[in-house]
């Protein structure tokens, strides 16, 4: 690990040599084989069941790690997957979770799917990335991602394995023993075989691959997009930029003796890489409590009690979860912890500084996205950070701010501080091919190499980098750009507000007007009136401010924290084209809001009593959003 402070440092890393010229593994079993090799008997990962601090749990040393690692990928080998196929999982986190995605990378190509999704959604990655095996979950009391599978498998017949985890080998007398008379049932409507992940492995030698290791760079994971924009899209990673990920985390943050408390989703770039890669490059340590991380039963009532029990240095989180976790007192010893390093959503200022002040600890925030295999700037830990910022660009990241045509030609480079969308280029970027559709690469990078993110923002005279929001969220009022950040940062200041999410809702005049979801802090009691008035007097653009506020009892979120706005635009096109066809005496309702590939958002209306179509077409024609009848 090395200082860290900002420009300065950066630039001297770079200065030290070229990337390519570094001596680094070529692929990813080289790269655990050297941590082994460095670290074999030190902890490399734990994980319990449940969150309870006393509660059991397991840890793997990086000699056991590798060899389950070894087996796993012995066993996709043996099961057809070659270097250009795909090994599938759907699985929370679990210790087998982490070794599936790594032997997964070594014998072929591994593409964690996010269990939330829905079953015919999982169908159709499993289809888009011709996964020939799925490692899923064996039926299990109080989860649904076995019957998830089951139903997602037979939509996807090219799936010819199904490996089942069980997790009724984490618990302890006699919760085990119950476990088999109350495991739901889940037969299986497909036709792969079914084996169970571990026996199957068993079978396996732990002291070497069975196969010869790939012999340089390639493809060896399938990533998903998060989805908050809509439709996932399939994102190859090449080993190059996952190993670049390692490294920066190895040279810049951690080193041995750290331990990371990552209550993050596996399936997610965010602990895949910038977490897991980073903690093989350092030979440091990552605990996981629960199989839905953040999302446990108790994981937040206990969480400081957690930090306590591993003495974790270095917390992996989310803004989400930092609200979250400020509506609980600190009470338990903390002072292990060195930092916490936020990415996925901007962090407002209000959450950071009560988190600072409850801990004693900052926050370094950071920037990455799936498209560029994650990692892309962070506040320097030991050094100035801007909050509100990203940070500054990592070694060997080329950021720049463009204004570009259609074609990804370059119209305009922007200056300091001057706004435009954000291009990455580093050793994360797969050049033309960051998609597994090609019709989705095009246009999509500038100059043919620099990755246009989608993201808006700026470069400041110091380096740093700021979003200031996103080309599809933004909110365009009669021609006028609105930054749904502004809104939320706002109503974030509120005290009795612990989530907002600010969105768009259609307008026959304007085409959109800015309207805000709220969910309150537990226990809190605010009026819809009281936050109207205090986004009027904290929001400085007049035409920022919301036209609609409406608390909620839970604002919908992805499995990593970010709100999921898809959902918040449904409730909005649902509510104002309601309540415009009812203005108009018009006997239909909107049925559904459904999501399709070409069109977005889709409003889905059904009759309620006879009604004049041509008035129905003239009316649902001032706004700008699709309908169809539901019929």
């Amino acid at each position: 690990m090395g200082k860290f402070s900002g420009v300065a440092d950066r630039d001297a890393v770079e200065r030290e040599l070229p990337y390519a010229e570094r001596d680094l593994p070529v692929t990813i079993y080289q790269f655990l084989s050297r941590t082994r090799d460095a670290h074999g008997a030190r902890p490399a990962i734990s994980f319990q069941l449940l969150s309870d601090p006393k509660s059991r749990a397991e840890t793997w040393t990086w000699n056991t790690f590798l060899g389950r690692i070894t087996q796993a990928a012995n066993l996709f080998r043996s099961l057809g997957v070659g270097e250009g196929d795909t090994v599938a999982y759907l699985l929370p986190n679990t210790l087998e979770t982490a070794a599936v995605l790594l032997g997964g990378a070594v014998a072929g190509i591994v593409n964690p799917i996010n269990p939330l999704l829905d079953p015919e959604q999982i169908a159709a990655i499993l289809r888009e990335t011709k996964a020939k095996v799925l490692v899923t979950l064996k039926a299990f009391p109080k989860t649904d991602v076995p019957q998830k599978a089951a139903a997602a498998v037979a939509l996807a017949p090219n799936v010819q394995t199904v490996l089942e985890v069980d997790l009724n080998r984490y618990l302890g007398p006699p919760k085990s023993w119950i476990v088999p008379f109350v495991r739901p049932k889940n037969p299986a409507l497909h036709k792969a075989r079914v084996r169970d992940f571990a026996a199957e492995c068993a079978r396996q030698p732990a002291d070497r691959l069975s196969f010869a290791d790939s012999a340089g760079d390639r493809v060896a994971a399938y990533f998903h997009t998060g989805g908050t924009t809509g439709m996932p899209k399939v994102a190859q990673h090449k080993y190059s930029g996952m190993i670049y990920n390692g490294w920066l985390g190895g040279r810049l943050l951690f080193d041995e003796t750290d331990v990371l408390i990552c209550p993050l989703p596996l399936f997610h770039v965010f602990a895949a890489y910038p977490v897991l890669m980073s903690v093989i490059a350092s030979g440091a340590h990552m605990v996981m409590p629960t199989p839905a991380g953040y999302r446990g039963d108790g994981v937040f009532d206990n969480f400081w009690k957690l930090i306590e029990r591993w003495r974790v240095s270095f917390l992996i989180t989310v803004p989400t979860a930092i609200a979250a976790l400020m509506q609980r007192p600190v009470d338990a010893d903390v002072s292990s912890l060195k930092i916490a390093i936020s990415g996925s959503a901007p962090l407002p200022l209000e959450l950071y500084n009560r988190f600072e002040k409850a801990t004693g600890v900052q926050i370094a925030e950071g920037y990455g996205l799936t498209e560029a295999t994650c990692l892309v700037s962070c506040n320097p830990v030991d050094g100035k950070k801007k909050v509100g910022s990203v940070g500054v660009p990592l070694p060997y990241c080329n950021v720049r701010i463009l204004h570009t045509d259609g074609n990804g030609g370059v119209r305009k480079e922007c200056a300091v501080d001057e706004v435009g969308e954000i291009c990455v280029s580093n050793p994360g970027v797969f050049e033309g091919s960051t998609y597994t559709e090609v019709d989705k690469n095009r246009d999509l990078f500038a100059e043919g190499r620099y990755l246009r993110t989608g993201d808006l923002g700026r470069i400041d005279a110091d380096g740093y980098l700021w979003i200031t929001g996103r080309a599809k969220d933004l909110i365009i009022r009669g021609g006028h750009n609105i930054d749904p950040a502004e809104i939320e940062e706002a109503l974030m200041g509120h005290p009795a507000v612990a989530f907002v999410g600010a969105i768009g809702q259609p307008d026959a005049f304007a085409g959109e007007l800015p309207c805000a979801y709220v969910e309150l802090v537990k226990g809190a009691e605010v009026t819809v009136e009281d936050l109207m008035e205090y986004a009027r007097t904290h929001i400085h653009e007049r035409a920022a401010v919301p036209k609609h506020v409406e608390i909620l009892p839970e604002l919908p979120k992805t499995a990593v924290g970010k709100i999921f706005k898809p959902d918040l635009r449904k409730l909005a096109i649902r509510r104002v084209y309601d309540a415009a066809l009812a203005e108009a005496g018009l006997a239909v309702r909107v049925r559904e809001v459904v999501e399709d590939r070409k069109r977005g958002l889709v409003a889905r209306i059904e009759r309620t009593g006879p009604v004049d179509e041509d008035a129905l077409r003239h009316k649902l024609g001032e706004f700008t959003r699709p309908w169809d009848w539901a019929e």
